[in-house]
């Protein structure tokens, strides 16, 4: 049994999905480890972790739309607006999606459907860099 740690920074431009597959990927099949799980942390508070489809971008449009209506950005609804009308629903978009991802590893490929892709999840308007920690256990 190994254990292995690494750390993804994925460069946001504001709201929206950004996908890290690749980059996943790419760190897992550089490892010795080919049955295991994979979780995937991201150390932020105000952007979250999904696995969406891949294939058409008009489903990730239509899940922003969704969220950006289901938490509206008005500082009227919140108490808690120190940052800009982002802010407080960027923390409940979080809050009501994942901050860790567990993923089976099987015969060094990670399972994902098809159509499945891991995607950041920025919920803030401006640019940040987001750090995703990624810790693999297995032999």
């Amino acid at each position: 049994m190994q254990q292995v740690f690494h750390e993804i920074k994925v460069k946001t431009n504001g709201q929206g999905f950004y996908d890290f597959t690749s980059k996943t990927l790419d760190w897992l099949n550089k490892q010795d480890i080919n049955n295991g799980i994979l979780n995937i942390n991201i150390l932020h508070t105000s952007a979250s972790l999904v696995i969406q489809e891949n294939a058409d971008p008009d489903v990730l449009h239509d899940l922003k739309n969704f969220f950006d209506k289901l938490v509206p950005m008005d500082n009227k609804l919140y108490k808690h607006t120190t940052e800009g009308k982002d802010d407080m629903p960027a923390h409940i978009k979080s809050a009501i999606t994942n901050n860790q991802l567990t993923l089976t590893l099987k015969n060094k490929k990670l399972l994902l459907g098809t159509w499945q892709g891991l995607y950041l999840f920025e919920h803030r308007l401006e640019k940040h860099t987001r750090v995703l920690s990624h810790h693999l256990i297995g032999d």
